[in-house]
């Protein structure tokens, strides 16, 4: 009797080898595909071409930088350099929308083709619909943002309306729609 519990025990033992040889030689694969999959870059580690170092810019009140050569015939714009500082990365601008408001010229539906946009008042209020949030009221102080091609538009402003919007990327395309 003794011999069997001896031999159960040497099986065991030689079971228990070839069971950590076999480990081992899964253990040593598994670690030898790893560092394969370490070394071939995933698509998201993959760099793009790296953009143009961005450089200072710095914009003062000026009345003669508000232009009427911006999207909206009724605004004018005033540029704060953030375009030509990020090589296009974004823009930043002043509008005053021109009073008093015409909902025949300023309220059409439309969208941007953009990844980013944020608009805050800075003086005066304005009127605005968008797609999913319906009209409200912005009074000065008050902030929003419009998620890239959100149908939206402006329904009524205060002649006094000042308004900064940043915009990512700083070249977009603006989309008329029929209401």
């Amino acid at each position: 009797m003794a011999k069997k519990v001896k031999s159960r025990s040497a099986t065991q033992a030689a079971v228990k080898k070839r069971s950590g040889a076999k480990a081992a030689t899964r253990s040593s694969a598994r670690k030898a595909v790893k560092s394969k999959a370490r070394a071939t870059p995933a698509k998201s580690s993959v760099k793009k071409p790296a953009r143009p170092k961005q450089r200072i810019a710095i914009s003062h009140h000026r009345e003669e930088d508000f232009k009427a050569d911006g999207l909206r015939a009724y605004a004018k714009y005033r540029d704060l350099g953030i375009a030509a500082a990020s090589h296009g990365l974004a823009q930043a601008h002043v509008i005053r929308l021109q009073g008093p408001c015409n909902p025949d010229e300023v309220s059409k539906l439309h969208f941007h083709d953009v990844e980013f946009q944020m608009v805050y008042v800075l003086k005066g209020w304005v009127k605005t619909y968008m797609d999913g949030e319906g009209e409200t009221l912005m009074k000065e102080g008050s902030a929003w943002t419009q998620p890239p091609k959100i149908k939206h538009m402006i329904l009524d402003y205060s002649d006094d309306v000042e308004l900064l919007e940043v915009i990512l990327p700083a070249e977009f395309k603006t989309v008329e729609l029929k209401a």
